[in-house]
């Protein structure tokens, strides 16, 4: 009975499951991947969870890997290029506004996502590169799978704002689907969330607020 008594008690979670269902917009399909769904506790400290190692976006082929990241606001986040040419990582729009400046083959930046938000990456040499960063103050986050199915693990009961992102989808529909829900044990289903896709991928401008010039070569920068 001692032992039992000296025991601590075990830590109560619960896992949060639902679906988010991407409707509508002239390109619909039945792919709901990659929405991405979150849980903000009301009241009380900011919940923590270290991360095992810190993240990278890769500059590969003309692409960004991954294209879409999720990191605990503070992050520190490496941006090595793995190609044999020059990029210029930048983001000027919502979330962490920062210039990377140009950097050749094997060179590797870093930038804090200091603030939570969600910022969209582009390089200045590369139309066709893009990825997506979001910064959150909570830990409790999952991506949806092609058919929408999302699990949050490891969540302790209480009140939270849940929230949901989806790179098609606008500020304002995104914005309907906040709410507050509770969390209890063992097993929470939020059901169904529709996430309107209205809204077509995001169009930019180089870092100067320019069209990019794609008559000309992008040598020196651009050598294979």
């Amino acid at each position: 009975m001692l032992l039992l008594v000296c025991l601590p008690a075990a830590t109560q979670e619960s896992t949060v499951s639902g679906r988010a269902l991407v409707v509508g917009g002239p390109a619909a399909s039945s792919d709901s991947a990659n929405a991405v769904v979150w849980l903000e506790p009301i009241g009380g400290p900011k919940p923590v969870r270290p991360l095992l190692q810190r993240p990278r976006l890769t500059q590969k082929n003309k692409h960004f890997e991954p294209h879409l990241l999720v990191v605990p606001t503070g992050t520190d986040v490496d941006f090595p290029n793995l190609d044999p040419f020059f990029h210029n990582v930048f983001s000027l729009f919502d979330g962490r506004r920062f210039d990377l400046g140009l950097y050749e083959a094997g060179e590797s930046r870093t930038v804090r996502f200091n603030l939570p938000g969600v910022s969209y990456i582009f390089c200045n040499i590369h139309p066709q590169m893009g990825a997506v960063v979001i910064a959150l103050d909570t830990p409790y986050y999952a991506f949806s799978t092609h058919d929408g199915r999302f699990l949050i693990n490891h969540v302790p009961p209480g009140r939270y704002v849940l929230k949901a992102w989806y790179e098609g989808s606008s500020t304002d529909s995104l914005a309907r689907l906040s709410r507050e829900i509770t969390v209890s044990l063992p097993q929470t289903s939020i059901g169904d969330l529709r996430i309107a896709q209205d809204q077509p991928k995001l169009a930019h401008k180089n870092k100067y607020g320019a069209d990019y010039d794609t008559s000309q070569p992008a040598a020196p920068y651009d050598r294979q």
